[in-house]
Protein backbone atom coordinates (compact mmCIF):
# COMPACT_ATOMS: atom_id res chain seq x y z
CA UNK A 1 0.00 0.00 0.00
CA UNK A 2 1.44 3.32 -1.05
CA UNK A 3 1.34 6.43 1.16
CA UNK A 4 0.31 9.56 -0.67
CA UNK A 5 2.37 12.73 -0.62
CA UNK A 6 -0.24 14.54 1.56
CA UNK A 7 -0.22 11.82 4.22
CA UNK A 8 3.56 11.86 4.37
CA UNK A 9 3.60 15.65 4.81
CA UNK A 10 0.99 15.45 7.59
CA UNK A 11 3.03 12.78 9.39
CA UNK A 12 6.15 14.96 9.13
CA UNK A 13 4.27 17.97 10.58
CA UNK A 14 2.91 15.89 13.49
CA UNK A 15 6.36 14.51 14.25
CA UNK A 16 7.87 18.02 14.12
CA UNK A 17 5.19 19.35 16.54
CA UNK A 18 5.85 16.46 18.91
CA UNK A 19 9.61 17.18 18.85
CA UNK A 20 9.05 20.93 19.41
CA UNK A 21 6.75 20.22 22.36
CA UNK A 22 9.30 17.85 23.92
CA UNK A 23 12.05 20.44 23.42
CA UNK A 24 9.99 23.21 25.14
CA UNK A 25 9.23 20.86 28.03
CA UNK A 26 12.92 20.09 28.54
CA UNK A 27 13.78 23.84 28.39
CA UNK A 28 11.20 24.60 31.09
CA UNK A 29 12.64 21.88 33.31
CA UNK A 30 16.17 23.18 32.82
CA UNK A 31 15.30 26.85 33.47
CA UNK A 32 13.04 26.50 36.50
CA UNK A 33 14.72 26.18 39.88
CA UNK A 34 11.50 25.04 41.57
CA UNK A 35 12.71 25.97 45.03
CA UNK A 36 10.30 26.89 47.78
CA UNK A 37 11.91 30.32 48.24
CA UNK A 38 10.95 31.26 44.68
CA UNK A 39 7.30 30.40 45.33
CA UNK A 40 6.78 32.27 48.65
CA UNK A 41 4.97 35.60 48.60
CA UNK A 42 4.66 38.04 51.51
CA UNK A 43 1.95 40.56 52.33
CA UNK A 44 3.02 43.87 53.87
CA UNK A 45 1.06 46.00 56.37
CA UNK A 46 -0.77 47.72 53.49
CA UNK A 47 -1.92 44.46 51.93
CA UNK A 48 0.55 44.60 49.00
CA UNK A 49 2.02 41.26 47.88
CA UNK A 50 5.82 41.31 47.66
CA UNK A 51 8.61 38.78 47.28
CA UNK A 52 10.74 40.27 50.09
CA UNK A 53 10.18 39.11 53.68
CA UNK A 54 9.06 41.71 56.23
CA UNK A 55 11.61 43.42 58.44
CA UNK A 56 11.43 41.90 61.96
CA UNK A 57 12.44 45.24 63.52
CA UNK A 58 9.28 46.90 62.15
CA UNK A 59 7.00 44.31 63.76
CA UNK A 60 4.24 45.75 65.99
CA UNK A 61 2.43 43.84 68.72
CA UNK A 62 -1.36 43.95 68.57
CA UNK A 63 -3.57 43.32 71.59
CA UNK A 64 -6.39 40.92 70.86
CA UNK A 65 -8.86 42.97 72.92
CA UNK A 66 -8.23 46.07 70.76
CA UNK A 67 -9.52 44.36 67.59
CA UNK A 68 -13.02 45.57 66.77
CA UNK A 69 -15.35 43.16 64.99
CA UNK A 70 -18.19 44.55 62.90
CA UNK A 71 -20.83 42.33 64.48
CA UNK A 72 -21.09 42.33 68.27
CA UNK A 73 -20.99 39.09 70.19
CA UNK A 74 -24.40 37.56 70.69
CA UNK A 75 -25.36 37.65 74.31
CA UNK A 76 -27.83 35.27 75.89
CA UNK A 77 -31.00 37.33 75.81
CA UNK A 78 -34.23 35.70 76.85
CA UNK A 79 -36.88 35.81 74.15
CA UNK A 80 -39.80 38.06 75.10
CA UNK A 81 -43.09 36.27 75.60
CA UNK A 82 -45.62 37.63 73.12
CA UNK A 83 -49.36 38.02 73.66
CA UNK A 84 -51.92 37.34 70.96
CA UNK A 85 -55.34 35.98 70.07
CA UNK A 86 -56.14 32.80 68.13
CA UNK A 87 -57.45 34.19 64.86
CA UNK A 88 -58.15 30.86 63.12
CA UNK A 89 -57.90 27.22 64.20
CA UNK A 90 -58.75 24.08 62.22
CA UNK A 91 -58.79 21.14 64.64
CA UNK A 92 -59.30 18.65 61.80
CA UNK A 93 -56.08 19.62 60.05
CA UNK A 94 -54.24 20.57 63.24
CA UNK A 95 -53.07 24.10 62.52
CA UNK A 96 -54.06 27.69 63.09
CA UNK A 97 -52.96 31.32 63.17
CA UNK A 98 -52.31 33.64 66.09
CA UNK A 99 -52.59 37.41 65.67
CA UNK A 100 -50.09 39.33 67.78
CA UNK A 101 -51.83 42.09 69.78
CA UNK A 102 -48.74 44.35 69.73
CA UNK A 103 -48.21 44.65 65.98
CA UNK A 104 -51.11 42.73 64.34
CA UNK A 105 -48.74 40.21 62.70
CA UNK A 106 -50.18 36.73 62.15
CA UNK A 107 -48.12 33.65 62.98
CA UNK A 108 -48.74 30.04 62.00
CA UNK A 109 -48.89 27.38 64.72
CA UNK A 110 -49.24 23.61 64.71
CA UNK A 111 -51.40 21.73 67.17
CA UNK A 112 -48.28 19.97 68.53
CA UNK A 113 -47.08 23.35 69.89
CA UNK A 114 -50.43 24.27 71.45
CA UNK A 115 -52.51 22.99 74.40
CA UNK A 116 -55.27 20.46 73.64
CA UNK A 117 -58.19 22.80 74.52
CA UNK A 118 -57.16 25.71 72.25
CA UNK A 119 -59.97 27.37 70.25
CA UNK A 120 -60.62 30.44 68.13
CA UNK A 121 -60.77 33.66 70.15
CA UNK A 122 -58.54 32.43 73.02
CA UNK A 123 -55.96 34.89 74.35
CA UNK A 124 -52.55 33.19 74.41
CA UNK A 125 -48.91 33.82 75.18
CA UNK A 126 -46.35 32.38 72.76
CA UNK A 127 -42.78 32.50 71.55
CA UNK A 128 -41.51 32.67 67.97
CA UNK A 129 -39.33 30.21 66.12
CA UNK A 130 -38.14 30.32 62.51
CA UNK A 131 -39.78 27.63 60.39
CA UNK A 132 -39.48 26.57 56.75
CA UNK A 133 -41.88 29.27 55.52
CA UNK A 134 -41.40 32.01 58.11
CA UNK A 135 -41.92 32.61 61.81
CA UNK A 136 -44.01 30.08 63.72
CA UNK A 137 -45.64 30.40 67.14
CA UNK A 138 -44.36 27.82 69.67
CA UNK A 139 -44.74 27.18 73.42
CA UNK A 140 -48.33 28.43 73.32
CA UNK A 141 -50.14 28.87 76.65
CA UNK A 142 -53.77 29.95 77.05
CA UNK A 143 -54.21 33.02 79.29
CA UNK A 144 -57.32 34.32 81.03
Amino acid sequence: MAISYNKRELQKKKEQKRKDKQKRKEERKANSSGSLDDMIAYVDENGVITDTPPDPLMKQEVEVESIVISTPKKEDVEEPILIGRVEFFNSGKGYGFIKNTANTEKYFFHVSNAPANIAEGNMVTFELERGKRGMNAVHIVITK
